[in-house]
């Protein structure tokens, strides 16, 4: 963190707390309690009222008179960002994101309920593989650098892309990088997880003009088929939580049976597999007869 950024997040604690002390802003920020003196006097030289406390007890504190009677985030609207930055945190642990909660619950008032939300996430291996290439697709993004990597895509085929990089993508359980591909000419959407290699190029680029529209619109979206399935109660809550319960007709507790949407391809097929023998498709027939062989290409595998 640099001295600016500092500076500024020391007047953002300050407003909303009465008094901190200088081991304390050592502690958050990680440096020194001579380098927290030094960014006191900076702000003291730059008119913002920061005053000082003595004592066991003392430390910083900034006028009243300075401090904004309706502030722009309420207490509530605080909590809500920990929660999701506490879920960020988990999908992608890096230093600036502990920070950044820090920071937030520094401003949160003391007698505000701590914990009452705790999210959890299986701890992959991938997760802390892919945070090196999180952050050199972070840097070329901020320094409009082009980046370059070996891609393989879900055929197997494997190509080399030199790619404009614009925006970072976590969709469900994987991350993505979109970007403008100048060996195909358009833009595109790559799944981190099967890139190797990946560098920032020396060479610089300028941002395009329809980038906005671009960029959002270029996420893959499977054509979806809506499929009837018997199903046993052990997966009715899954599809509950991912379908909401429109999609199940439980109104014969012997058979129930779940509506959903699901492609009709291999990405479709692979999902409704994991189900296992709790799931059985009804209909469409043109969907029953592809996910049949489907599986009797997995059944060919052991054969």
């Amino acid at each position: 963190m640099g001295k600016i950024e500092r500076l500024i997040a020391i007047v953002m604690i300050l407003l909303q707390k009465e008094v901190v002390s200088a081991n304390e802003f050592a502690k958050l920020f990680q440096v020194s309690k001579r380098t927290i003196l030094r960014d006191m006097e900076t702000l003291g030289l730059s008119n913002i009222p920061i005053y000082s406390i003595h004592g066991v007890n003392g430390g910083y504190g900034i006028m009243n008179e300075y401090k904004l009677d309706k502030r722009l985030l309420s207490h509530k609207d605080l909590e809500n960002l920990l929660v999701a930055l506490s879920g960020l945190g988990q999908i992608r642990v890096h230093q600036e994101v502990e920070m950044t909660i820090k920071k937030i619950e520094s401003m949160v008032n003391p007698v505000s309920p701590k914990g009452f939300i705790h999210l959890s996430f299986y701890d992959w291996e991938g997760r802390s593989e892919i945070q090196p290439i999180l952050n050199i697709c972070q840097q070329a993004i901020l320094q409009n650098r082009l980046v370059s990597f070996d891609y393989m895509d879900r055929n197997g085929l494997a190509t080399k892309r030199t790619v404009e990089p614009y925006q970072l993508h976590f969709s469900e359980m994987s991350w993505y990088l979109k970007g403008f591909c100048l060996e195909r000419q358009a833009y595109r959407t790559f799944k981190l997880s099967r890139t190797d290699r990946l560098n920032t190029e020396k060479q610089s680029f300028i941002p395009r003009n329809d980038l906005d529209h671009s960029v959002a619109g270029n996420d893959y979206q499977a054509r979806l088929v809506a499929v009837k399935a018997r199903i046993s109660p052990r997966i009715q809550d899954q599809l509950l939580e991912r379908y909401g319960r429109k999609s199940i007709d439980a109104s014969n507790p012997e058979q129930v049976v779940a509506t959903i949407s699901v492609p009709q391809d291999e990405i479709g097929f692979q999902f409704l597999a994991g189900f296992g023998r709790d799931l059985r498709i009804i209909e469409p027939e043109s969907y029953v007869a592809d996910y049949r062989n489907f599986l009797a290409g997995i059944m060919n595998a052991y054969t």
